[in-house]
């Protein structure tokens, strides 16, 4: 079989076309998968734009140095996260809501305003709001009304208890 010189430099130019539009496909390609990164993981112009150039102006080494620098996370990771974390926080946080109605209430309310279910009781002594379920003040140590006092003498029973409201 014999090659003549023609038909060799024929089939080189055709192999050296065909590698060419595979280089240029591939520098393309790259620039663009660059461009639609970028855009996925900063609002930033500036960056965008350099990551673009550096891929289109370095080509092979450029995408590496992209790779290296770009952000790790993308907008909607990070946006995904943000949202866990506030999920996370209402859940430590949890508003008081009256047992009534379900609706958010103040901590200092003592009624609810809407269904005026009764939230807190006021101590007798000190005038600090209590939960309705605690037998003893935390604040003055006093017990509540209508509850059982151990050692005490009969003159504190007989005495009468003093109306805060006078």
């Amino acid at each position: 079989m014999n090659l003549d010189a023609n038909g060799f430099r024929n089939l080189i130019l055709i192999l050296t076309a065909w590698g060419g539009a595979f280089i240029a496909a591939l520098w393309l390609s790259l620039v663009i998968w660059t461009y639609r990164d970028i855009r996925q993981r900063t609002h930033d112009h500036l960056a965008r734009i350099l990551a673009i150039l550096v891929v289109a102006i370095l080509f092979l080494p450029g995408i590496v140095i992209y790779l290296i620098l770009r952000p790790s996370t993308t907008i909607e990771t990070e946006y995904q996260q943000t949202l866990e974390e506030e999920a996370l926080l209402q859940t430590i946080e949890e508003p008081e809501l009256c047992p009534g109605c379900g609706r958010k209430v103040k901590e200092d309310w003592i009624v609810c305003p809407t269904c005026h279910t009764r939230l807190k009781k006021s101590c007798h002594q000190c005038g600090h709001l209590l939960e309705l379920s605690w037998n003893l003040c935390p604040y003055c140590a006093t017990p509540a009304p209508g509850m059982r006092r151990d050692n005490v003498t009969l003159d504190e029973v007989i005495q009468p208890i003093e109306n805060p409201l006078d």
